[in-house]
This record gives structure tokens, C-alpha cells and sequence, in this order.
């Protein structure tokens, strides 16, 4: 018994430090020893490919006026750029703030009844004439200049989709949910490390491009489609990368509470999506991305269960053994820390020393909630978008 416990948590142990620590400089390895490149380096004055963006919207009448305000100001040529606002049968003023601005070239599509983001998406397929097709969301702000930094990339023949780079930002009064900008700048910096070491695993729902007949290809509903956006494109023979320069400006979570529910949602929608592209993660057919991709998602998805398994095998230890009780205690007082500061997290003057581990927790065990989800079958269509606080910039 004391053999199989000391296993399972070495064994933990050693998955968490690969997970986000091994993994990152294995990339870096790679990406040393053999770096793959972006070669686009943007194309000539007037020769600028025809871009669609494409912004899926339910009930967004406090932010989608701002949005459509950023996208006119982009620094890109007007007579190549196509903005299409998807209403998801909203029932707010949404469609009328969208109409107001039929003159400058923005166009409404409105879905007859709700039928989720995928769908959205899809339907705006039929609409699209750009070559390269950005995706993004109401609530977030693209610097300027970014557009034209994000498709420089398709000037490299190899490039099937771009991503952006997060930034997340909050009203200089906020103090919720401060983990969340580290966690995002983590994300950004492994998105990174793939790139040199050959493709990246999921593009970021908030900003990024993809070339038409990649966002055409079909996909089922209730699937992610920016997580499966770059599982088309490496199946396709591309390469999915980010760009670094190219910045968008994602407010923060309201609160964790909200946060919680939003990596859920995504997290079980991302399981499901990977379950219909599994073959990808066959090492026979796709080498080293699906080793990428079964370090960066099935390994993060997992390791809360090996989290759990690790503090009951201690647990068993502990009478026994000192470096056990040891380990037992600061763990117990870790998960004491964070659901308190998870308690916490929505009032003002929350401990910073509670905020990082009521982060980790809940993020945590969102993963093993939407694992739990998604063996259910539980399935989730219709979206409720994440309600942000505009963050003027």
C-alpha cells in the first residue's frame, strides 16, 4: 500500500511539473534545434488580401457599438475589409446599434432563433467574402495597427491560421480576479513556444485569422470552433502560429464566480472537440503535434484527478511517515487558502496572498467539473456570451 501511494504521488507530482514547466522547455528545445518560422512579413501597398471579419452577437447592446467603432478605425484598406455582425436572435437593442451603421459598410445577418456561436458562425460562412476570415468577440478592442500584423502572416504560403495575442485588462478600480492576467500571459507565451516548435494547439476565440476555405469546412455545433480551427488547419497541411504583435485587449471576468462558469463551458467544449478530432492524437499519423497536443490539453485536463489521487495517497502516508504529514499539511492549507479566497474573491480588499490560490483552484476545478460534463454528454449549443466590463483604450 505505502508503495502504491509513494507511486501515485511521485507520479503527480511529476505530471504537474510537465504539464507547465516541462512541456514549455521541451518547446523551447525544439524550437532551438530546429525553429520554424513565420516568413510573412506583410504584403505590398494595394495588394492587401480582402479580410471579412466575422463578430457572432447575443445581446450585446452595451458593448457592440464600441466594437463596431474599433473595427471602422482599424488600419486597413476599406475597400478590402468586410465587417459582419451574426445577431444570434437578440432580444436587446443589439441589431438596432448594428443598423445604425449601414452606411459605413457594416453589415447585420440575424439568425431567425438561437442556435449557438458554432452556428452563428457558420451561417456567416454563407456571407463572407474575404479571403482571410477574422473571428472575434463584442466585448474585446484590437489595437489599430494589429489587423494588418495579424494577416502579414498569410504572405507565408505554410500559414492556414494567425492568433492574436490576449492582453487582459480591467478598470484600474477592479481587484477581482487578478489571476486570471498571469494565466493568460502563461497562455501567450506557450502559444509562442509552439510556434517555433511547429504549430500552435488553439487559436484565441478572441482575434485571430484563418483562410476561407479552412473557417468553411464543417463543424458540429456544439464544438469550439477556435480550438478547431487549428486542428482543421494542421489537417489540412498548414500551420496554425500566433503573432505576437498582434494585440487584443480581453477584459477581465467580471468576477471568479463568472470565470468559473466560463471554463467550464469552454473547457467541456474543448474535450468534446477533441474526442471528434482524435485521431489527431495518434503519434503514428501527426508525430510531433500530437504530442502537442496531448501535452498542452489532455495533460492540463487530467492533472486535477492526479491532484486529487496524490492528496488522498499523501493522506494515506501521512500517519507514517513525517515528510508525508508534511506535505499533507501544506496542501491542506493550499486548498484552505484558495476556497477561501474563492469565498472572498468577489468583495473588495481580498488578501493578495488568497488571490492566486483561489485561481488555481477554481481553475482546477473547472477542469474536473467539465471533464465530468463531458462524459455526460451534456452539451452546450446556445452560448451565454461572458459578460465583461467594457475597458476603454
Amino acid at each position: 500500500m505505502d508503495f502504491v501511494a509513494t507511486f501515485i504521488c511521485f507520479s503527480a507530482a511529476g505530471m504537474a511539473f510537465y504539464t507547465y514547466a516541462g512541456y514549455p522547455v521541451l518547446l523551447w528545445v525544439l524550437g532551438r534545434i530546429r525553429p520554424y518560422e513565420v516568413a510573412g512579413r506583410g504584403f505590398p501597398e494595394g495588394e492587401w488580401p480582402t479580410v471579412s471579419i466575422s463578430v457572432p452577437a447575443y445581446n450585446e447592446e452595451t458593448q457592440i457599438r464600441g466594437l463596431v467603432e474599433s473595427l471602422l478605425a482599424l488600419d486597413y484598406p476599406r475597400d478590402r475589409l468586410q465587417i459582419l455582425v451574426v445577431s444570434d436572435a437578440s432580444s436587446d437593442q443589439t441589431d438596432d446599434i448594428v443598423a445604425e451603421y449601414a452606411d459605413r459598410g457594416v453589415e447585420l445577418l440575424r439568425m431567425a432563433e438561437r442556435g449557438g456561436k458554432t452556428r452563428a458562425e457558420r451561417a456567416a460562412a454563407e456571407r463572407i467574402e474575404g479571403e482571410i476570415v477574422v473571428n472575434t468577440d463584442a466585448s474585446i478592442r484590437i489595437d489599430p495597427a494589429s489587423l494588418k500584423r495579424l494577416v502579414a502572416a498569410f504572405t507565408d504560403p505554410a500559414v492556414g491560421l494567425a492568433s492574436g495575442r490576449d492582453v487582459s485588462v480591467t478598470a484600474a478600480t477592479a481587484e477581482a480576479n487578478v489571476g486570471e492576467a498571469g494565466y493568460v500571459g502563461y497562455e501567450m507565451a506557450v502559444r509562442d513556444l509552439e510556434t517555433r516548435a511547429g504549430s500552435i494547439i488553439g487559436a484565441s476565440g478572441c482575434f485571430y485569422g484563418i483562410r476561407a476555405q479552412l473557417h468553411r469546412l464543417p463543424l458540429p455545433d456544439a464544438l469550439s470552433r477556435d480550438f478547431a480551427a487549428a486542428l482543421h488547419t494542421l489537417e489540412q497541411g498548414y500551420r496554425a502560429v500566433s503573432v505576437p504583435d498582434a494585440v487584443c485587449y480581453v477584459p477581465r471576468s467580471a468576477s471568479l464566480a463568472q470565470e468559473y462558469r466560463r471554463k467550464v463551458r469552454t473547457i467541456t467544449r474543448g474535450i468534446e472537440t477533441l474526442w471528434h478530432k482524435r485521431a489527431l492524437l495518434n503519434p503514428l499519423g501527426y508525430g510531433r503535434y500530437a504530442w502537442m497536443l496531448f501535452s498542452h490539453k489532455v495533460c492540463r485536463w487530467l492533472l486535477p484527478w492526479a491532484a486529487l489521487s496524490a492528496f488522498a495517497a499523501v493522506g494515506v502516508l501521512a500517519p507514517t511517515s513525517t515528510p508525508a504529514l508534511g506535505v499533507f499539511a501544506l496542501g491542506a492549507i493550499g486548498l484552505l487558502l484558495g476556497g477561501l479566497g474563492w469565498f472572498m474573491a468577489d468583495r473588495r480588499a481580498v488578501p493578495p496572498i488568497l488571490r492566486v490560490p483561489a485561481y488555481v483552484l477554481a481553475g482546477n476545478a473547472a477542469a474536473a467539473h467539465a471533464l465530468l460534463r463531458a462524459l455526460h454528454g451534456d452539451r452546450d449549443a446556445l452560448w451565454e456570451p461572458t459578460r465583461r466590463e467594457p475597458v476603454t483604450r
